[in-house]
């Protein structure tokens, strides 16, 4: 690991990710779900300068890190909210399924006529089993000896896949963390063994996910929490780098948002990214699999619908995982330290949050018209073109410094200058062309029509499948805003010019 001198370097470096220098966040991560928490909590820091130039003290710059120093009342409330009813929500959507077909509604109106109550739901729904227990153990230690015994070869012959031993960011204290890049490699291993086994081996059943769904549940939940008690307890007794660590004084802020930045075990077993990419996206394709296996085994078939949900999220995993090595410029592993939004986020809230389509198509098989599933097919792949593109056209003008073509002819950009925190004058630029030109966040925009689809290919019997598209458009559009503040605080003049060049952030001619 390498370490800077002075730590506003540092911070400079790290914050060229700002709008289209750095949209290079994998949306719909788990740990959107509390970045409002933090961003609110911030603003009072945020407060003491429009603009980074405005002030030359030795102050850490407003927003920097995505974890605030100072705690209110609404971040505090806010985090005990989330604290206390995240779980619940993941248990309402997956037991909606179990006991009432998926119908969201049906449970509320039995509670209120009193046909039900909280008792006898939560009595109704399978309980913790030591079968589960060893399923996910299991499963967590497969991926963990994949993740650190079995270093990455499929980067030497996969042209453009940038695998092995990678550079992180700078963290705060100025350290560059090594990576081992295999997540593609531990997807292919592990999806190969589980065909192997469902054609040849049969040493379990593939609908095993789906038939232990709920107790999974409660062994994910288990581990989310042991992993985010381990991380708050070794914050305080044997961090990794205590110079990376952040303490707001709030205890619930400090358990939930994190304290260490990059907590390790030994050199190369890293939190963050194994809980952000293994154990939840790598299971996420085999989840979908088994609703599929299940549908299977209960209709005798398997529906068009249920095929469109599997290759579409496919793809978002794949392309993941291909990008891994982006990944480690993200939000999630250079801006947020490591808490109970990461920690519990990505071993619950994603695997049975992300997946709810097909857990809808178990228990609602809908067979789409050609036509239905052609639209479906068609916005979820032109989601991912405009998604995919968008990013590569930033990455490349960054990688060239804007000597490169987009679109056909030379990109066109605005120079923009700021100011760090020890005075000094720096330079960015910020493209206005290509799909940079059309709105400010439309990688965002492919996005969301990729979650649009993954929705749509359940037809429209029931809101159930339509959570994941709610979700994802709060998220990217709270997003776009806190992203935003950040670069008007960051540019200031500089960043008018540039929304007057490129006036909308998701809809062209709309937002």
């Amino acid at each position: 690991m390498e370490k800077l001198d002075h730590y506003k370097t540092v911070v400079i470096v790290q914050d060229e990710r700002c709008c289209n220098e750095g949209d290079a966040e994998h949306p719909g991560s788990a740990t959107e779900m509390s970045s409002a928490v933090a961003m609110e909590a911030t603003r009072r820091r945020q407060r003491l300068s429009s603009n980074w130039g405005a002030s030359e003290t030795t102050e850490e710059p407003a927003g920097q890190w995505g974890r605030a120093w100072e705690v209110d009342w609404f971040s505090l409330s806010a985090v005990i909210l989330l604290l206390c009813t995240a779980p619940f929500l993941v248990f309402f959507f997956v037991m909606v399924c179990d006991q009432y077909q998926c119908s969201v509604s049906q449970p509320l109106v039995e509670l209120y006529s009193g046909e039900a109550t909280l008792r006898s739901i939560w009595e109704k729904a399978p309980s913790f089993t030591w079968t589960a227990a060893q399923i996910y153990t299991v499963w967590v230690s497969f991926q963990v000896v994949l993740y650190m015994c079995v270093p990455d070869i499929t980067h030497k012959f996969l042209p453009g896949y940038a695998g092995g031993v990678q550079d992180g960011a700078r963290t705060p204290a100025g350290l560059i963390n090594k990576y081992e890049i295999n997540g593609l490699q531990s997807w292919l291993i592990t999806h190969a063994l589980w065909y192997a086994n469902a054609q040849y081996f049969h040493w379990f059943s593939p609908t095993i996910i789906f038939d232990n769904w709920i107790p999974l549940l409660w062994c994910t939940n288990i581990l989310g929490y042991v992993v985010s008690t381990f991380a708050f307890v070794k914050a305080y007794l044997f961090p990794t780098n205590a110079e990376d660590c952040k303490f707001t004084g709030n205890v619930f802020y400090n358990y939930m948002m994190g304290i260490e930045f990059n907590p390790r075990i030994g050199k190369w077993f890293d939190f963050k990214l194994f809980f952000n990419g293994r154990p939840g996206i790598v299971a996420w394709t085999l989840i979908n699999l088994s609703y599929a296996a299940k549908q299977q085994e209960l209709y005798g078939y398997v529906t068009n619908s249920m095929i469109l949900v599997n290759v579409l999220q496919a793809i978002y995993v794949l392309d993941f995982f291909w990008n891994e090595a982006w990944y480690l410029k993200t939000i999630d592993i250079c801006h947020d330290h490591f808490g109970w939004y990461l920690g519990w986020g990505d071993c619950v809230w994603l695997p049975f949050l992300y997946t709810l389509q097909g857990l809808y198509l178990v228990y609602n098989p809908v067979q789409l018209s050609t036509a239905h599933a052609a639209a479906v097919l068609l916005l979820g792949l032109v989601g991912y073109y405009v998604f995919r593109s968008t990013n590569h056209q930033k990455d490349l003008f960054r990688r060239t410094e804007g000597k490169c073509s987009v679109w056909g002819k030379k990109p066109t950009f605005i120079e923009c200058a700021y100011r760090s925190g020890d005075g000094g004058l720096h330079h960015s630029k910020l493209m206005t062309s290509g799909f940079w030109g059309v709105a400010r966040h439309l990688n965002y925009t492919g996005d969301l029509m990729g979650s649009l689809a993954y929705c749509a290919a359940c037809g429209f019997g029931h809101i159930h499948p339509y959570f994941y598209i709610v979700y994802m458009t709060i998220l990217l559009v709270h997003r776009c805003v806190r992203d935003e503040h950040r670069c008007s605080s960051k540019y200031g003049k500089d960043w008018k010019r540039y929304t007057d060049a490129v006036p909308y952030r998701l809809l062209p001619g709309i937002f």
